[in-house]
């Protein structure tokens, strides 16, 4: 695919406001935010509000005003607009999200609530989902304030609550009840995207494009209760049971959206491979092969997907229940959510209904325009080895909910990472951990790419 052009000329910042004290603050801010435990549990389990006020704190001492909004009490948001010189420019939405996934103490090497910083890491949960982009945001800001710097769009400024979990409290929210608060806002980017990605001796970039759709499921077979020692035809469990494996063992059709496709193109040509994807007898999964490590940017959104996560069925050993229940994690292509509900229909059968948990669509935003080119530029003028691509997010996040308001989302939180460094696989796991020279090179990377986007 054709290179996108940057307007010329591109808007280059002047002056460079990160300081030293950026630096120190990025750092600092992202240990102390990860020690302020906003685990979400799911069902309103949770409590951001304190993390929202340590960011509002900064943000007020930098000169702003910021509100918090809560649909729940505790359940706090943070939205302040940073204003830009030229008011005719459209708005720039930066939002991330102030809660995190639970973390089990036993399975760590540090506390995950430690914020630890130790040989050059910063250690915890929400050291990468995404308190390293929260506390990068607070240090460019701040550091504009105190030089006197202003970008040139307007720059809206959103932390979230509920983000881990359906975001009612959060994005969706904040979009439903106080769309007023992103007035202009055309563009945005939050988390999972432009970190550093080592395959094959080069270092990519991938920057996020796309989501696929979110599709939480809830399955419920419906059975004859008896004694277990009897046979039972109508067994729940073994109805909830067979539908959970016929889930798990199939295999979903190929549907390649623009963004992966775009994506392929791109890390093909970078791998001097051919792959012409409108052949029909194109193998995207032999292409994967052949991509090594870089694979692991496109391969699980070249498909929809349905994971079985949790089961709940029954009382006591010999007693058949009468009812059995089953949760399914489903992420769906962009223009693919009729096909995955069809299947769902075939794959459960007669003896089990299903109904969405949470339904989330899938997104998709354009990579051959001015903005996306800057954000390739911005990563490449502090890596100058960075091979920037796009991809599609296997996930979801807050941007389904802002695009409803006509926000075109990209994933964007840049961190150089040293060769070794599974980044995805700290996603939600053990030991998430965060280095302090990427934080960095997030911060600089953030400062040049919102004061020229």
């Amino acid at each position: 695919m054709a290179e996108p052009t940057i307007p010329d000329p591109l808007p280059t910042p002047s002056a460079d406001p990160v300081d030293a004290r950026a630096l120190d603050e990025v750092v600092a801010f992202t240990s102390e935010l990860i020690r302020i435990d906003t685990t979400n549990r799911g069902g309103g389990d949770c409590k951001e509000r304190p993390a929202a006020e340590y960011c509002a704190q900064r943000l007020t001492d930098a000169g702003l005003d910021p509100v918090l909004l809560e649909r729940t009490p505790g359940r706090a948001n943070l939205v302040v607009r940073v204003p830009g010189t030229d008011p005719s420019a459209d708005a720039l939405l930066v939002h991330g999200h102030l809660d995190v996934v639970p973390a089990e103490p036993g399975d760590w090497s540090v506390h995950p609530f430690s914020g630890e910083v130790r040989d050059g890491v910063v250690w915890g949960r929400g050291a990468v989902d995404m308190k390293n982009m929260d506390a990068m945001v607070l240090a460019v800001v701040r550091a504009w304030a105190r030089h006197g710097v202003r970008p040139r769009r307007d720059i809206v400024l959103a932390y979230t609550a509920d983000e881990e979990d359906s975001a009612i409290d959060g994005s969706r929210f904040l979009a439903g009840e106080h769309a007023h608060l992103f007035e202009g806002c055309t563009e945005g980017i939050s988390e999972s995207g432009a970190y550093t990605l080592h395959a094959n001796g080069m270092s990519l970039y991938p920057i996020g494009a796309g989501e696929r759709g979110t599709a939480w499921l809830r399955l419920t077979a419906n059975g004859r209760a008896g004694h277990g020692s009897k046979v039972n035809r109508a067994n729940a469990v073994t109805r909830i049971a067979a539908a959970v494996h016929r889930i798990g063992e199939h295999r979903w059709p190929v549907r390649l959206s623009p963004t992966v496709r775009a994506a392929l193109t791109e890390l093909a040509a970078l791998h001097g491979l051919d792959a012409d994807l409108d052949d029909p007898a194109f193998d995207v999964d032999a292409l994967l092969e052949r991509l090594g490590p870089a694979a692991r940017i496109v391969e699980n959104t070249v498909r929809n997907s349905a994971n079985p996560t949790m089961l709940d069925a029954g009382y006591k050993v010999n007693v058949i229940p009468g009812h059995a229940r089953a949760h399914v994690d489903g992420r769906m292509v962009p223009g693919a959510e009729e096909e995955f509900a069809a299947t769902m229909d075939e794959l459960t059968g007669p003896d089990v209904d299903w109904d969405y948990y949470h339904r989330e669509i899938p997104l998709q935003a354009p990579v051959d325009t001015p903005t996306f080119a800057r954000l390739r530029a911005a990563v490449e003028r502090f890596d100058p080895d960075a091979r920037t691509v796009p991809f599609c997010m296997g996930g979801g996040t807050d941007a389904k909910a802002f695009s409803r308001l006509g926000i075109t989302g990209y994933g964007y939180t840049p961190l150089k990472l040293p060769p070794g460094f599974d980044y995805n696989a700290l996603f939600h796991g053990v030991d998430e951990r965060v280095p302090v020279d990427a934080l960095h090179f997030g911060v600089r990377v953030l400062d040049h790419f919102l004061r020229s986007a």
